[in-house]
């Protein structure tokens, strides 16, 4: 049963207020994208791990496993990808069911934003203070986003899809870059100890994530839904088995399914280039800690406008052709940064140039055609698929880089890797038929698709 589409037929006046408000909350949250996830918690939480073990070649004891501190903070995001591949199918389910999803998103911002404003209390040798809160907050970062995601179909419409979700993270990126831009100020001026300025900016992620939310939280608002013979309690009860019904339930859409596959495999390329900039610079580059987190910065900013300018071209000729056109500069970006020459700063800089130009249009511009091939009423379950694979999604990438590096020694040859990925993924979207599996999925079918 699908719940009302009331988009086209509210007050244009008011639907805009809620998208702005929809805006604040990618603001809100990116801050512990950028300056958790991004710079000071890997560092950070591994030098506390290795306090706590005495040294590099001790020993730290976690949920029974006895890891080596440089393994620590890897093992601690694996088991929160893992326990978001278990919850946010639960949290997308109840949030569908209930039509509460204004609350469920509060409640997990909040929740997340406690969670990293509690970072500031971690220091010695508190390593498992700082798991145990690292876990709390990723997997709340992640479910509300399951619940953000899934406000998009029903606070606009298919014509303007495009141009809203692109908004929503260029807007992201503009807050996160700020917020991170500030820290490293305070880290890079030596003001104060730089234990305390790295607890003060994880800190400041969590406080910056939650007050922020109170925009949203003003703004969105909920959507009656059809009324279930399940109670919620016992949606909640059963949906230790949603994700496999929902997998089940997307044989009924097949190109839906085919569409998420291509997203998943470039995606995986997207995240994993991302992730791998850094190693590729230090250890390959031989470019300073300097260069790096200017590159940082520039590609959060950059990403602003690259969002925004991708969105008008695909007014113009195609969401579905930009997002290929998209593709092929990865390619060609992976490509070039085979021959990037040792200390070539500049160089270095213009491939982050390219690669903040098409980041956010890549990913806003998916996250809109997606949210056309879902069926209404059931967003936000579909969203937790969405968000699975993208959480997922460095495990493939991380093969990839793991064995080339294996295998050749060569740090070159694991990032030209990474072109198969979006190569397979532009194959794959080439093929899905966007018009038909919008009209599958009971949906309208704008004009530029």
């Amino acid at each position: 049963m699908t719940a009302p589409q009331v988009v086209q037929e509210e007050i244009p006046g008011a639907r805009r207020r809620e998208q702005r408000g929809w805006y604040w909350y990618d603001w809100a949250d990116s801050a512990f994208q950028t300056t958790v996830l991004t710079v000071f918690l890997g560092p950070y939480l591994t030098s506390v791990a290795t306090t706590a073990a005495g040294g590099e070649d001790g020993f730290v004891s976690f949920l029974g496993l006895d890891l080596r501190p440089k393994a620590y903070f890897t093992a601690l995001v694996t088991i929160s990808v893992l326990l978001q591949i278990v919850i946010m199918p639960i949290v997308g389910a109840l949030a569908d069911h209930t039509g509460r999803k204004k609350q469920i998103l509060g409640a997990f911002a909040y929740v997340g934003a406690a969670a990293t404003l509690g970072f500031y209390l971690v220091s010695g040798g508190g390593y498992l203070l700082g798991g145990v809160l690292f876990l709390v907050a990723n997997v709340t970062f992640g479910s509300a986003r399951v619940v953000y995601d899934s406000f998009l179909p029903q606070i606009s419409g298919a014509e303007e899809r495009d141009a809203i979700s692109s908004r929503g993270w260029g807007f992201g990126y503009l807050g996160g870059g700020l917020l991170l831009a500030l820290n490293l100020v305070l880290y890079l001026s030596g003001a104060v100890e730089e234990d305390l300025a790295v607890r003060v900016s994880l800190a400041s992620a969590g406080l910056w994530w939650g007050a922020f939310t109170l925009i949203p939280m003003l703004r969105l608002r909920n959507r009656r839904v059809p009324v279930h013979e399940a109670t919620a309690a016992r949606v909640a009860a059963g949906s230790v088995r949603q994700l496999g019904r929902t997998l089940m339930d997307l044989r009924r859409y097949p190109r839906t399914l085919l569409f998420l596959a291509a997203y998943l495999i470039y995606n995986d390329g997207v995240q994993t280039v991302i992730g791998f900039s850094a190693t590729y610079a230090d250890q390959e580059l031989e470019l300073s800690q300097t260069h790096q987190i200017g590159a940082i910065l520039m590609v959060q900013f950059i990403a602003v406008g690259g969002a925004l300018g991708l969105a008008w071209i695909a007014a113009r000729i195609g969401t579905k052709r930009t997002v290929l056109a998209s593709l092929v500069v990865w390619t060609v970006v992976v490509a070039v940064a085979y021959f990037l020459q040792k200390g070539a700063a500049v160089q270095f800089y213009a491939i982050a140039f390219a690669i903040a130009i098409v980041m956010g249009g890549t990913q806003a511009l998916s996250r809109s055609l997606y949210s056309l091939v879902i069926p209404p009423g059931r967003e936000a379950e579909y969203f937790s698929l969405y968000q699975i694979s993208d959480k997922g999604s460095a495990f493939l990438g991380s093969l990839v880089l793991t064995l080339a590096l294996q295998l050749t020694d060569s740090y070159r040859t694991a990032i030209v890797s990474l072109i198969v990925f979006f190569v397979i993924g532009f194959v794959l979207l080439t093929v899905v038929n966007l018009p038909q599996a919008i009209r599958e999925a009971g949906n309208e079918v704008p004009d530029h698709i």
